[in-house]
């Protein structure tokens, strides 16, 4: 594979992932940044998932997916009452079943020996164990859905590729364009400094973790 590391970066446009394409630029890494205004790559379209990364080729040590959206067709859901089966189902698309596509696409670039990471971002929101405030259904219930997607194709993937890890990380609160809205007086930490903390865990992972939701900090999240 060579001494330089090789990442792919999806949702690079994005403030996490802005921040984490050009932190591993910085630490030498080769990176394949890829996002929808700048490529359309549309996590929503598995065609554009497809051509997108079908120009690559492997093999890369770290594949991050570094999007997610909330209240993408609407206002984040408060009560029952507000629940709508058209923006469950934008929601879904996005935060669940498009990282899930590209690991399906993607998994042609992970070596079949030696280390490599696929992580998505996901949301402590999403932790059914941790969830005391209730609201916000949709963005809830997609990032627990993406957890159990990743925690089930890590079982999968482990039998052709013993060294992989596949890991759920919850990035912390990040002030970002998604973020702003909701944020209230809620504290933030820039985007530089929550791709550092998840370049820190991600360094951490050992193929036992595999399967595992991580914080910022490298503690498991319950699910």
């Amino acid at each position: 594979m060579g001494d330089r590391m090789r990442a792919i970066v999806i949702g690079a446009s994005g403030g996490i992932g802005g921040a984490l394409a050009e932190l591993l630029e910085a630490r030498g890494a080769e990176v394949a940044a890829l996002s929808r205004s700048r490529d359309g790559f549309d996590l929503t379209d598995e065609a554009r998932i497809i051509a997108g990364l079908a120009p690559l080729q492997g093999p890369f040590d770290l594949i991050l997916v570094a999007t997610g959206g909330l209240g993408v067709a609407g206002a984040p859901e408060k009560s029952l009452r507000a629940l709508d089966p058209a923006a469950m189902a934008a929601e879904f698309a996005l935060n669940a079943t498009g990282p899930a596509l590209v690991l399906k696409h993607a998994l042609r670039l992970m070596p079949r020996g030696g280390r490599a990471v696929f992580a998505a971002l996901s949301a402590r929101v999403g932790s059914i164990g941790d969830n005391r405030l209730g609201g916000w259904y949709s963005y809830r219930a997609s990032k627990a859905a993406l957890n159990q997607l990743i925690r089930t194709a890590s079982v999968e993937v482990a039998r052709s590729h013993p060294q992989a890890i596949l890991a759920a990380l919850h990035p912390g609160t990040v002030a970002t364009g998604l973020s702003a809205r909701h944020l209230g007086t809620h504290p933030a930490v820039a985007p530089a400094e929550a791709a550092a903390n998840l370049l820190r865990v991600i360094e951490g992972l050992s193929p036992a973790d595999t399967g595992g939701f991580f914080d910022w900090a490298g503690q498991p999240v319950p699910w």
